[in-house]
């Protein structure tokens, strides 16, 4: 504002050149004072000025002014001043998503959040993967069972064995559950008892031939006698060395084929107790697994007794079923195990099959193929003849065979 005003010079020297010289520098005062004037008014210190801008009289056009002594006192800052200020507005509320709106033409997609994982599809498969497996096993119980051919196995005993329809089915039904998988977790034991010349031995000779020819392998079926193996003046010790180290040998090498090889023992009411605890040993499950494969059949005359007494007192009346679904043999069979578990514990884990008497009609079946086998036609009344020179119980008009078809081979060499 300096260097705009003008010299001092007289007003009558240059009357012109006075009136723009003046103008300019009242149009910037007022442009100033407006300025601080606002300034003011928002209470901010108009920029560039001191302490002491503003300071002074009054300026005109402002509608607020300030005392001088207010200015120079300085200013803190209080909690008194907050009660002033304006109250903020309420928050707005966040605008929820409006749904998303699908034409009613096009096809509808979920988002790729809600669709379904790929676990729940390997889920599915490995689901889908068991039941294949589970299919599979059990299509292989048949195949297993069907290496043993026990279908012809049971023909071939139906055919063989007279008077015994029942152990008949019972041994069958044993050998099916037992074959139908290769892994066990101990072995079967079956037990057959009957007075003799009932056909226990024949049964024995008959499952040995045919597991020879079924597993096509003579070295997996062990027939082992008691009275020929073991005769009474040979040590006790001997025979259970023996007999342990043909058992491991037939195990061990039915393990490496995979297959169930079969130990059919004869006479063994006449076993020493020591072979019995050898035998008891080697069904325990603390034995070797390749030891828990294995089928014993045991044929022993023990118990015989009692089947002649139970035949007897039933055979004037007939032998219907019990309302539980019990035969009467099965009866017979659990008296028999509880009998004999009395002498000797092996038999706690039998499957006791008991062989019961065989009738006069039976023991004609029996000359009949006896005399076929010989060579000699099988005539019916002939059979009949032989047959009537065995001794029988005679029990509410049937005929019971006291030795069965003991004596049959040797009365049909007499021929």
């Amino acid at each position: 504002m300096d260097r705009g005003q003008c010299s001092p010079e007289p007003a009558a020297a240059a009357p012109r050149a006075s009136g723009p010289c003046v103008m300019a520098p009242v149009r910037a005062v007022v442009r100033l004072r407006r300025r601080v004037c606002i300034l003011r008014k928002r209470r901010l210190p108009p920029p560039g000025a001191g302490p002491d801008a503003g300071a002074g009289a009054p300026r005109p056009g402002c509608s607020a002014r300030t005392p001088r002594a207010a200015l120079d006192q300085p200013k803190f800052f209080t909690f008194d001043d907050l009660a002033e200020l304006p109250s903020r507005g309420a928050r707005r509320r966040r605008r929820r998503s409006r749904p998303v709106l699908y034409p009613e033409t096009s096809r509808r997609y979920l988002p790729r959040a809600e669709r379904r994982s790929r676990a729940q599809r390997c889920l599915l498969l490995l689901v889908a993967i068991v039941g294949f497996q589970v299919l599979n096993a059990i299509e292989n119980l048949d195949d297993n069972a069907q290496r043993y051919d026990l279908d012809g196995l049971e023909k071939a005993l139906r055919r063989s064995v007279f008077g015994q329809p029942a152990a008949v089915g019972r041994i069958v039904a044993l050998l099916r559950d037992y074959l139908a998988t290769h892994v066990h977790s101990r072995p079967l034991l079956l037990s057959l008892h009957g007075p003799s010349g009932v056909g226990k031995s024949h049964v024995g000779r008959l499952l040995a031939r045919h597991f020879r020819a079924a597993l096509e392998d003579g070295g997996l079926v062990l027939q082992y006698d008691a009275r020929h193996h073991c005769p009474a003046p040979r040590a006790a010790q001997d025979c259970r060395a023996e007999l342990a180290r043909r058992v491991a040998e037939v195990v061990a090498r039915a393990e490496a084929e995979e297959k169930t090889p079969l130990l059919v023992l004869d006479e063994v009411e006449a076993l020493p107790p020591a072979l019995l605890d050898e035998l008891h040993g080697l069904l325990q499950p603390q034995r070797a697994h390749h030891f828990h494969n294995a089928v014993y059949v045991l044929l022993s005359g023990a118990g015989g007794a009692e089947v002649t007494r139970f035949v007897l007192q039933n055979a004037s009346r007939a032998l219907p079923a019990r309302p539980d679904g019990a035969r009467p043999q099965d009866e017979l069979g659990a008296r028999l195990r509880a009998l004999l578990a009395r002498e000797h514990p092996l038999w706690q884990a039998a499957a006791v099959v008991p062989f019961l008497l065989l009738d006069k009609q039976d023991v004609v079946s029996c000359f009949r193929e006896e005399m076929a086998g010989e060579g000699f036609f099988p005539e019916q009344a002939l059979a009949e003849r032989l047959a009537a020179q065995l001794s029988y119980y005679r029990v509410g008009g049937r005929e019971f065979a006291v030795t069965g078809c003991k004596q049959v081979v040797a009365t049909v060499n007499l021929l």
